[in-house]
């Protein structure tokens, strides 16, 4: 059984910075896509980035207000915990973080809550003003 538990959220202030964790076990990982989305209260669940566990592989939310440039995603496969570091953070940030898992080895992106299996508990980011 996947299980997934996300850290290190809280309450920083706008242009501050947070790092969320999201520690994966019950599995071998060599061939799981890990995601990272948020949900701001009302609103869907968006993606935000991804990464390939085997190959590092990187991809981020292709929307006008991206967060590419400000949030970057990294993996530690030996503590099987991927991170999501967040510079520069804006109120619009606001947000319940979750981080979801797929198995696929096909190098494929998935950009939807529909294209993953696993997903953790979420952690709060709330960014004043």
């Amino acid at each position: 059984q996947v299980q997934l538990v996300e850290s290190g959220g809280g309450l920083v202030q706008a242009g501050g910075s947070l790092r969320l964790s999201c520690a994966a076990s019950g599995r071998t990982f060599s061939t799981y896509v890990i995601g990272w989305f948020r949900q701001a209260p009302t609103k869907e669940r968006d993606f935000v980035a991804g990464i390939s566990w085997r190959g590092g592989s990187i991809y981020y939310a292709n929307v006008a207000d991206s967060v590419k440039g400000r949030f970057t995603i990294s993996r530690d496969t030996a503590k099987n915990t991927v991170y999501l570091q967040m510079n520069s953070l804006k109120p619009e940030d606001t947000a319940v973080y979750y981080c979801a898992a797929r198995e696929d080895s096909s190098g494929n992106y998935y950009y939807t809550e529909s294209g993953y299996d696993y997903w953790g508990q979420g952690t709060q980011v709330t960014v004043s003003s």
